[in-house]
Formats: C-alpha cells, sequence, structure tokens
C-alpha cells in the first residue's frame, strides 16, 4: 500500500474540512474479518480531486452524496474522489480483515479459556484497515462509533458507551480527533470501575488475568488518580475529555497508545509473577506518560509527523516527572539515567539519526514516520526537556505550555508554534536554543581537563565535542566529592558548581572559588580556558554532569575514575552513581575502557548497591553487551562466571532477617544468576525444589526462564517444555514454550523454529508475539556452530518477510530475529549486501542499518 505523502497530506488540507465521521463496526461476522461501514461528513472549498483510504477485503459499495461510484476504483487503498465545491457525504461498506500483527484491528484467542479480544491500533497510517478515512492528523473530525459484538462482550471507545441490548452498543460523540487516535477495545472484558473527579474511570483485562489485575487494581487506580491530580495543578487547560478507561490488551506492539478517554497497554504490565518495585514503577511512569499525551497529541496535535516528538519527548518528561512529584515513586529520573538515556545515546550515534525535530522534508511520508518512533523522539527529546527546564526554569516553561496548549485546543500545532509559545513566557532566547538542540543530531562528550599550580590549587577547564562547532549550550552541575576520612569507600560532597557551556560574555570572569560562594549560573564556560584554582586540594572525584540534568557523554579525569573505581557504591546519591555508571558504559562502547574493566567494577559495586535500577541496568548491560558481544567468544565463559559468583554475592546478602525488605534486589539476582548460568545443576535443583534456596518461589515467568537457560544448554527435553505448558497454557506460556523450543541447541528444532518465523503462509504465519518470543530463543552465543548457516539466510529470507507482513513484524524482524550473536565480518558483509541490493522495505532497512552499525561497533570494541 502506498504511503501518505506530506505534499499529498498538504494538497488534501488545503482542499478539505472533515467534519464528523458516522462509523459501524460488525464484529460479529466470524473469525477472519469484521464489517465496517463509514460516513464522513465534509467540506470541499473548491472543485478538485483527492482521495479517501481504506483497506478492505472487499468493498462493497460507495456512495458520494447519494450518487453510487465504482467499487472497483479502489487503487490499493486509496479510492479517488473527484469533488465539487460545498459540503459533501461519503458512504462506504466493506468488509476488514482482523490483524495478527496488532496494526488495525487485532483478534486474539486467550489460549488459556479461548475468549477472543479485539482492539484498536490505528498510528500512524493503519486507520484505514478499520473504517474508511482522510488519514492524516490534521484534519480532525468528530466520531460518532457504534458497534454491534457478541452479546457477553463489553464494547470500550474513546467516549463513554452505552449498551443498547442484542449486542449494539454506542459511544459518546467525541471531540474533534486525528483519525490515528481512534480506539474500540471489545471482548468480554474483566472491569474495575470506579469514579474520579466526577469522571468515570475504569482498568480493564482479559478474564484470564483478572486474578493478577485485582491485587493491582488499587495502586493502579491510585496512581491514575495521583496523576491525573498532579496535571491538572500545572495545566490550565482541565483534562479535555468524558471518561479515562485503561484497557491492558494482548499482543501489543507499543508499551502503550495514548487513545483519547481509552487508553491502552500491554497487557504484561499485568503482573502474573513477581516484579520489582522498580518494574512497579516503570508501570506507573508508562501510566503518567500516556495520561500527558491527553493535553500533548490528543487536546493539541502535530500538524506532520515530523513533530512526533512534541508528543513523545513531552510525555516522556513528564512521565517521570509527575510520578515522581505525585506518588511514592521517587527514583523515577534515576531510573531514567539508566533504562532510557542510553537508548537515546546509541539511537544518537548510528547512522540513522535524526535532529530531535526533523525537517519536514526528512519525513516524506508516513512510512518514514515509523522510523521516528525510537530513542531520539522518546529519550533524547525527554532530556532536551529536562534540560529546557533547568536553563529556562519551571516556571517559565509550563506558562509556555498553557499558553500553548489555550492558542491551540482542539487543533494542530508545529514546532514553530511550539517555540513561539515559550517564547511569550521567558525572556531567554530559546528559538536559538532549539536550533541548537532540537534541529542538530548527535551526542556532545564533555571532558575535565584538571590542572594544579604552584600553591596547591587547581583549575578546571571542560572540553565540549560533538555538536556542531560546540554550540549546543549546556547547563550542568559539577560534582565535587572527597573521601571520608575514616572511611575511604565513602565519598563526601562539597558544594556543587553550576556550569554554563559555552560560556556567557563576561568581560571579567569571576575565579572559581568566588563562583562556589555565590552559587553563579556562570561559573565557568568550556575549552581552552579556566578561571582561577580555587583554594585548597582538587577533590578525589570530579562529576561533570552531576543529576544528569543535560544529554551529553562525559568523561572522568583519571584521577577522578581511579577515585570511582574504588569508591562507586560509596557515593551518597543513586543519581550521582548512575551518572558515573553510564560514563563507563560508554567508554566501553566508546573503546576507551576494557569490557574487563567494567566487569571489575560491578564485581566490586554491584553487592553494595541499594538502588534497584541501577542493579538491573548494569547487570543487564554486563550480560547482554559485554558477555555476549563486546567480548571474544574466548572470554564470554569468564565473564559469565564473574557475573554468576556477583549474583550469589547478592543472594547471600538478602538472606535471612534481610530477605524482607530487599525481595527486589533478590529477584534481580536470581534472574541475572539464571540467565548467566553455564551449567545447568544449580537451576535444574531449583526447579525440581519448586524455589530458590532462601527464596523466592518459583513462579511462571522464573519457571519459564530457567528452562529457556537449560534448553540453550541443551539440557532440555521437547517433553519438558510441553508438560510446562500444560502446566501454565496461558498466553505467557505459549510464548514461554516457543522461546525454549527455538533455543533447542538440536538441527531439527532450528529449523521448525525458522520455517514457523519466515513463513508467508498467512493461515501459519505466527503472531506478532509469538514471533518475537521464537526469535528470541533462536539465536543463542552457545550455539554458533549450529546456527552459523542461518546467517546468509537471515539476509535471504528477511526482506520477502517483511514486505509481505507489513512494518510491526518488518521491525520485530530487524530487531529479534538479526543473528546479534555472530560479531564476525562476514555478517557485516552479508548485511551491507542486503542493504544495497536486497530491497528491504523501510521499517527493516532501518532496524538493518541500527543492527549493523552495532556489529561495527562490538568489532572496534573486541579489537580495541
Amino acid at each position: 500500500m502506498p504511503a501518505l505523502h506530506r505534499t499529498e497530506a498538504q494538497a488534501r488540507a488545503r482542499l478539505l474540512d472533515v467534519h464528523r465521521y458516522d462509523i459501524h463496526l460488525d464484529l460479529t461476522q466470524g473469525e477472519g474479518t469484521f464489517g465496517s461501514r463509514t460516513v464522513i461528513h465534509f467540506r470541499s472549498h473548491e472543485a478538485g480531486d483527492t482521495f479517501v483510504e481504506i483497506t478492505p477485503a472487499t468493498l462493497h459499495t460507495v456512495t458520494l452524496d447519494g450518487r453510487p461510484l465504482d467499487p472497483a476504483a479502489l487503487d490499493g487503498n486509496r479510492l479517488p474522489l473527484a469533488l465539487t465545491a460545498g459540503d459533501h457525504e461519503l458512504c462506504l461498506d466493506a468488509t476488514m480483515r482482523y490483524s495478527r500483527t496488532g496494526e488495525g484491528m487485532h483478534r486474539f484467542t486467550d489460549p488459556e479459556d479461548g475468549r477472543v479480544y479485539v482492539y484498536t491500533q490505528c498510528g500512524p497510517s493503519d486507520a484505514p484497515r478499520v473504517f474508511a478515512a482522510f488519514d492524516q492528523p490534521d484534519l480532525k473530525a468528530v466520531f460518532d462509533l457504534s458497534v454491534t459484538a457478541p452479546e457477553d462482550w463489553t464494547v470500550l471507545a474513546n467516549g463513554i458507551t452505552e449498551h443498547l441490548g442484542n449486542g449494539h452498543w454506542k459511544a459518546a460523540p467525541t471531540p474533534p480527533l486525528p483519525t490515528y487516535l481512534v480506539a474500540l477495545a471489545a471482548g468480554p472484558w474483566h472491569s474495575v470501575r470506579t469514579e474520579h473527579a466526577g469522571l468515570p474511570f475504569g482498568i480493564h483485562c482479559r478474564r484470564s488475568l483478572a486474578p493478577h489485575l485485582d491485587p493491582d487494581a488499587d495502586e493502579i487506580l491510585d496512581l491514575t488518580r495521583r496523576c491525573y491530580d498532579r496535571y491538572h495543578q500545572i495545566f490550565d487547560e482541565p483534562y479535555p475529555f468524558d471518561s479515562y478507561d485503561q484497557a491492558f490488551v494482548p499482543e501489543f506492539n507499543w508499551g502503550a497508545m495514548e487513545n483519547p478517554g481509552l487508553v491502552t497497554f500491554r497487557d504484561e504490565f499485568i503482573y502474573r509473577s513477581a516484579v520489582t518495585a522498580t518494574e512497579r514503577q516503570t508501570r506507573g511512569m508508562v501510566i503518567a506518560h500516556e495520561m500527558a499525551h491527553m493535553w500533548f497529541g490528543d487536546l493539541v496535535t502535530f500538524r506532520w509527523w515530523d513533530d512526533i516528538w512534541l508528543n513523545e519527548s513531552f510525555a516522556e518528561y513528564m512521565g517521570y516527572q509527575v510520578l515522581a512529584e505525585a506518588t511514592s515513586f521517587d527514583g523515577t529520573w534515576t531510573d531514567f539515567a539508566l533504562t532510557r538515556k542510553g537508548w537515546g545515546y546509541d539511537a544518537d550515534q548510528r547512522p540513522s539519526t535524526h535532529p530531535v525535530a526533523p525537517a519536514p522534508d526528512d519525513v516524506p511520508d508516513t512510512a518514514a514516520a515509523m522510523l521516528n518512533f525510537d530513542g531520539i523522539s522518546y529519550a533524547k527529546g525527554a532530556s532536551a526537556l529536562r534540560q529546557l527546564v533547568h536553563w529556562m526554569g519551571e516556571k517559565d516553561f509550563l506558562a509556555g505550555i498553557n499558553d500553548h496548549f489555550a492558542r491551540h485546543r482542539f487543533a494542530n500545532a508545529t514546532l514553530a508554534d511550539f517555540i513561539d509559545s515559550l517564547a511569550r513566557a521567558t525572556d531567554r532566547d530559546v528559538h536559538t536554543w532549539a536550533e541548537r538542540w532540537l534541529r542538530t543530531t548527535g551526542v556532545d562528550t564533555l571532558t575535565p581537563v584538571i590542572g594544579d599550580t604552584e600553591d596547591g590549587g587547581w583549575t578546571l577547564h571542560i572540553d565540549h565535542t560533538g555538536s556542531p562547532d560546540g554550540t549546543r549550550p549546556h547547563r550542568l552541575t559539577v560534582g565535587l566529592y572527597d573521601q571520608h576520612p575514616a572511611d575511604p569507600g565513602r565519598l563526601v560532597p562539597r558544594k556543587p558548581l553550576t556550569w554554563d557551556l559555552p560560556s556567557p560574555k563576561l568581560s571579567t570572569p569571576p575565579p572559581l572559588s568566588t563562583a562556589v560562594e555565590r552559587g553563579d549560573p556562570h561559573a565557568q564556560g568550556g575549552a581552552p580556558t579556566g578561571h582561577p584554582a580555587t583554594p585548597g586540594r582538587r577533590p578525589a572525584l570530579l562529576l561533570l554532569n552531576d543529576q544528569d540534568l543535560t544529554y551529553a557523554k562525559v568523561r572522568l579525569d583519571a584521577a577522578s575514575w581511579d577515585t570511582a573505581l574504588a569508591a562507586l557504591s560509596g557515593l551518597p546519591d543513586a543519581l550521582t552513581r548512575a551518572v558515573v555508571w553510564n560514563a563507563a558504559r560508554d567508554m566501553v562502547r566508546d573503546g576507551e575502557l576494557a569490557p574487563t574493566a567494567y566487569l571489575d567494577a560491578a564485581r566490586a559495586h554491584l553487592p553494595h548497591e541499594t538502588d534497584l535500577a541501577l542493579v538491573q541496568g548494569v547487570l543487564t548491560f554486563a550480560r547482554t553487551q559485554i558477555a555476549d558481544r563486546y567480548l571474544p567468544p574466548s572470554e564470554r565463559g569468564t565473564a559469565l562466571a564473574t557475573l554468576t559468583a556477583l549474583t550469589r554475592d547478592i543472594l547471600r546478602r538478602t538472606e535471612g532477617p534481610a530477605h524482607g525488605t530487599s525481595t527486589g534486589l533478590r529477584l534481580t539476582a536470581v534472574r541475572a544468576f539464571i540467565d548467566s548460568a553455564t551449567t545447568p545443576e544449580a537451576l535444574r535443583d531449583w526447579l525440581d525444589g519448586g524455589s530458590v534456596p532462601g527464596g523466592p518461589d518459583l513462579d511462571p515467568e522464573l519457571r519459564w526462564r530457567i528452562l529457556a537457560r537449560l534448553a540453550t544448554l541443551g539440557a532440555l527435553t521437547p517433553d519438558t517444555i510441553d508438560a510446562e505448558l500444560a502446566r501454565d497454557p496461558s498466553a505467557t506460556g505459549e510464548q514461554g514454550a516457543a522461546r525454549c523450543r527455538a533455543a533447542l541447541p538440536d538441527p531439527a528444532a532450528k529449523q521448525a523454529a525458522w520455517h514457523a518465523l519466515f513463513t508467508t503462509d498467512n493461515d501459519a504465519a505466527l503472531s506478532n508475539h509469538l514471533f518475537t518470543a521464537t526469535a528470541q530463543g533462536f539465536w543463542q552465543p552457545e550455539q554458533d556452530d549450529l546456527l552459523r548457516d542461518y546467517v546468509p539466510r537471515y539476509f535471504a529470507e528477511a526482506p520477502a518477510l517483511a514486505t509481505h507482513r507489513g512494518p510491526a513484524l518488518a521491525d520485530a524482524a530487524g530487531r529479534y530475529a538479526f543473528p546479534t550473536t555472530h560479531i564476525t565480518t562476514t555478517t557485516l558483509r552479508l548485511g551491507e549486501t542486503c542493504l544495497a541490493d536486497g530491497n528491504p522495505p523501510p521499517a527493516l532497512r532501518r532496524k538493518l542499518i541500527d543492527q549493523l552499525d552495532d556489529l561495527r561497533r562490538a568489532l572496534t570494541v573486541r579489537g580495541a
């Protein structure tokens, strides 16, 4: 199907005003298809030709102002329209296909009880898979939806729904919305409902997940109410819709989607097994993130997809900030530093990088728009906004935001509109700030250069590289720490410096010591000059970007790095420790720190770490990147042994009376031990006993994790997998079994998994989540010899699969099915040939570019 081009959208927006959609969906037509009738009321400003989009199984009838049009005129997903000036009514009746890829109208049968659920995912270009539409974000309209469904189903939509009897449902008309935000979720939902601030609130999930939702319902609803109230404290515009439902839906491709009044979440957020407090915090952040979209994205919508960052960066920033302000989760920015910041840094150093706010010509169509839902639009953009708030002040920032909402409510806006609203609220030069932060690419690197003076003082310069001409401004905190005189393993903070880069033009730069005493915001600019020395000795540890308030890679001078290696866990603040760990991570990736040195630091300090996000983030990087990718195969066993020894230390630390207050640390260590085990004996003992000695008991997640590792090690039979699936016949059980079968080091098992992944037979094709699980199990570093012949097959077969199954599966094929374990120049050469000659579709092409760049980096690190 052709992607909508920006110039086509602009022409259609000039021609049309769309007023209302009357949509009726019939969900009683069988397993494969549903009925869709759309009536669009719109006005054409002048006579002209345009088109409406629809992607049917069969287009039955079309009428324009009561006059029949030929359904055979449908070309791909476009039906041409010749319009006269004036008001029009376009009516289309069609049969549509359900999806198994999470796009359009996804249909899912719960293997646990046989119940069926459907839900929509319409953005950025999948609304025409559900109803006929002028499918672009700047043609907002009122949506009036009715549905026929099985009698035992509940229908949820953007507005409050009413059951009229006999399976008929009617949703309240919406305020003006873009087509990509239209939402429906239907099935025999388990629901928990309440009321808050005069509005109905609800949370919904599959019936089989009810025993897992109910214990968490109070927590989810309390977080929802607290975030709602906090947004009403900081936003002048009240919540703009008539209800707030949150549906946890199966096989969802993303974390969640901000449909007005009906937010859809992946139902993995309904926890079937034990999770850590940090994972609960992540769920809370997603709730806060999606609620922020009700204003930024839903009330005020971007005009074209080049401004998707206005949605995602804002919601990402507000999600972490509001959760910290409104709830008991106060470690949000440490989690952001460890789990999101690296996502942005990595994306920004690849050939596929793009500005946070790309130029319109750089997002020429909706296919290109899909590629920008990445670490730049989310993590880098949120980091830029956090830096902006630090630079201009929260009061002025929120005043600008509220001005933006007031000027563009229920309409569309651009980056220029947003910056103009900010400029109205501050005397800061936000236009120049935006040009240097939002229109440029790449990560700055900040390096301290510390000197000693003859009188015992010290000087500091900051080397600032990365952004064009070093002009991207940073306001950062410089942390200064001394070793505790009685305990060198503890670090004591001095008063920090606040630093502006590049330096403001001051006629006489103040001495560094004076700046510290006054808290001067312009204490020091960048290289090449520094300020006079402070009296007294230099700090044992100097840390640029302490508290992580800007977006930049930072380096440590040699003396500070020695201090960090000796006393990292003795830093008093978790966010400070996160900045140091991120610096070490970046140095490994840039070939400036040996991967084994990172492992040594983890071995020394993680047993003493108390912050869960830090433990999880460091262990994940050490296991998935250092052990699996950055070290040569000959050193991998030693790395895994280091990780298992480390996790045993954490387990010993959390035994006995301390266990009750350290359950998250203990669970994190158990997971890492399982994933790093090189022999099956301990895992079999745990599985046979049903628990880890000293706890925890093995819940379904831990059992499937152990089985997956045993499968990889060749210590599992297919009969054992079948028996476990009989014990856990859930959707996650099906995925666990698929992952285990694909991980078996058996030629027949590998061939069966490969066929399941790459078949283009629609009846046999895997759903999106089963595809991901199978791909995750397939490639294992322990099985290089067995898998070597599949590497060229991947590059030969992936383009056809991606073309046949669409963008969501193309993304999954590039993300999960890529041979990441084969770090060789042969893999690199095959991938480059595929890019040049294999004609991969855009979603797969983007993933291949990223994967191959990561492969080059891994080869470089190994070489270094």
